[in-house]
């Protein structure tokens, strides 16, 4: 199944990069890139996305919400969506902005999809657009990702999203260059990131009582998703020498009731 997908991949990549269009990606990437940096160095999104800016627009976010509920949530999803998909540093300002705004339960679904559909639109980029440019840059350094999905499978997908020990931006990016599939990595990645963005969210409804991200994130929690984390890896072991222990003790049943029919 693994080298099929592969297999697929790699004649889709060759159909679209043989395409017309994309003759003109490296061109189009450039001027995309130099318009989102002018763009950046205009907006300065490391003021925007601070908790003490959040803190400050908390009543202008609510009055907006609550004149114009509907349109709130479309504008804050596709903020988020737009955030996650191009790898801006705001995703944990989303997360509590959501819980602030919209409250833990609206908050959690509305980040839980947007930075799932978001991560895997930047996958898809990486994957298609930006291939050949993140190859060069990382070169031997790929094998790392792949040894640890084909050590790990899934698994090691969602063990990065459930404690990012690697940042989010850099998972769909490197994800990019494996033969996982797309819905694959996105339902694994909503899911793996779903605890971290219910913690986030529901710090939002505190909003008030926040003074850093230090707050949120305490060494006791950080221990019990470690914890989680590891969890599936124990599952997998225990399913996988199950067996073997199951055919061990069957085996020494087998000899045990042998010699005592031999005594007797």
């Amino acid at each position: 199944m693994l080298g099929r997908n592969c297999a697929a991949l790699s004649h889709i990549g060759a159909s679209i990069r043989g395409m017309p269009l994309m003759r003109w990606k490296p061109l189009v990437l450039i001027l995309f890139l130099a318009g989102l940096s002018s763009a950046l160095v205009i907006v300065k999104p490391s003021h925007f996305f601070s908790l003490v800016y959040l803190k400050t627009q908390y009543e202008a976010l609510m009055t907006f919400r609550l004149a114009h509920p509907l349109l709130a949530m479309a504008l804050y999803f596709t903020l988020h969506v737009l955030v996650t998909s191009l790898s801006l540093p705001g995703l944990i300002m989303m997360s509590l902005a959501g819980g602030a705004t919209f409250g833990l339960l609206w908050g959690t679904v509305l980040a839980s999809f947007a930075s799932a559909i978001g991560s895997t639109l930047a996958f898809l980029i990486a994957r298609f657009a930006l291939r050949d440019a993140v190859q060069r840059r990382l070169g031997e350094r790929l094998h790392l990702i792949h040894d640890g999905m084909a050590a790990s499978g899934h698994f090691y997908l969602f063990g990065l999203r459930l404690l990012p020990v690697v940042p989010y931006s850099l998972v769909n990016l490197l994800m990019g260059m494996t033969c996982i599939s797309t819905p694959t990595f996105y339902w694994i990645s909503q899911a793996g990131m779903l605890p971290l963005t219910v913690i986030y969210v529901n710090a939002g409804t505190q909003l008030a009582q926040l003074n850093t991200l230090r707050d949120i994130l305490s060494p006791s929690l950080l221990a019990s998703l470690l914890l989680v984390m590891l969890a599936p890896w124990l599952a997998r072991w225990l399913i996988k020498s199950a067996p073997a222990r199951f055919r061990r003790g069957a085996a020494r049943q087998t000899d045990l009731s042998q010699e005592r029919s031999s005594s007797g």
